[in-house]
């Protein structure tokens, strides 16, 4: 099916039963998708929100692909005519039979069942690669780091969790650049929302201070009025900025630095969430990096992408 008839069809749809809503998140290898993922699945709850990745969708295993002149990152080592087609089902409310890429062996596992679910946030390298497969989605984000830091992540979670030796993920970084470069950042500009954790430039925090986050907040979708909510004469490492988008067009950019006083964050993260009209306090899990260390940007981050999701959710 078509694009534009995909969109004219899930519009139709509106009228019906509710349907899920689905959240893509892109980014290159290591960029922080799935922690972003994963705290999003916590705040919403399983029972409500289930995650994909799409990365399950790769044609070729770890061995078969030594033999290939292309990667992971390639869109031909990737099904991505199924993809699509497996995310319009999920979006129209049906379930489906989705591969599995066991990313500690580098084989290829049995399939999976996966049902519709209110929430569906779906991650991985290319979910925003093709038109069809963007139709699916009510919110897009890219996540951007610095390619020093994402290399430094990349290393760490290879080495210790994916059996690879450090000089062998240093030389597979090298060989994807082409690809990545290629494929993987262009789908930058399809993004409703891009964001970049990050050091703040010039500034010398402590090694332990959380990154700080910056958040590209395009007009594509219709954002809550932060401008409301972040008053410059109130909140000193929070604030809002027009900047100009790659392509010169004027864009709001919500920055979070690393060392916002958690009282700060939370007034925020408070009246985000009292936009939604939702019961209680936002959720205490936002931002939960591991059980002991605790990011506020990303707290933040999380919470806008709920606000979108239970917003389109109605």
């Amino acid at each position: 099916m078509p694009d534009k008839t995909f969109r004219l069809a899930r519009a139709a749809a509106d009228h019906g039963p509710r349907r899920p809503v689905l959240l893509a998140i892109a980014g290159d290898s290591a960029a922080g998708k799935t922690t972003l993922t994963k705290g999003l699945v916590r705040a919403l709850g399983p029972d409500r929100c289930t995650a994909v990745c799409v990365d399950d969708y790769h044609r070729f295993d770890r061995l078969e692909r030594k033999g290939k002149p292309f990667t992971a990152l390639h869109p031909d080592c990737n099904y991505l005519e199924i993809m699509a087609q497996h995310l319009q089902l999920l979006a129209t409310g049906q379930p489906i039979l989705k591969p599995v890429y066991d990313h500690s062996t580098g084989e290829l596992a049995r399939p999976e069942v996966v049902e519709p679910n209110d929430f569906i946030i779906v991650e991985g390298l290319l979910p925003l690669y093709t038109k069809l497969a963007r139709a699916c989605f009510e919110v897009a984000v890219f996540l951007d780091p610095p390619e020093e830091i994402r290399r430094e992540w990349k290393i760490r979670r290879d080495t210790t969790k994916r059996g690879y030796a450090e000089r062998q993920v240093r030389d597979e970084l090298d060989r994807r650049e082409a690809e990545s470069a290629e494929f993987i950042r262009p789908q930058q500009r399809f993004a409703d929302i891009v964001v970049r954790f990050a050091p703040i430039p010039s500034r010398r925090d402590p090694p332990d201070t959380p990154l700080s986050a910056e958040l590209m907040l395009r007009s594509t979708i219709r954002h809550p009025d932060l401008n409301a909510v972040v008053v410059p004469t109130l909140h000193k490492a929070i604030h809002l900025k027009l900047e100009r988008d790659s392509d010169g067009r004027p864009c709001d950019t919500l920055h979070v630095h690393g060392y916002v006083p958690t009282e700060e964050s939370q007034t925020v993260q408070k009246a985000i969430w009292s936009s939604l009209d939702q019961p209680g306090e936002p959720p205490s899990c936002l931002g939960q990096l591991t059980p002991t260390q605790r990011s506020e940007p990303m707290a933040i981050t999380q919470l806008l992408l709920m606000y979108h999701l239970l917003s389109a959710f109605g």
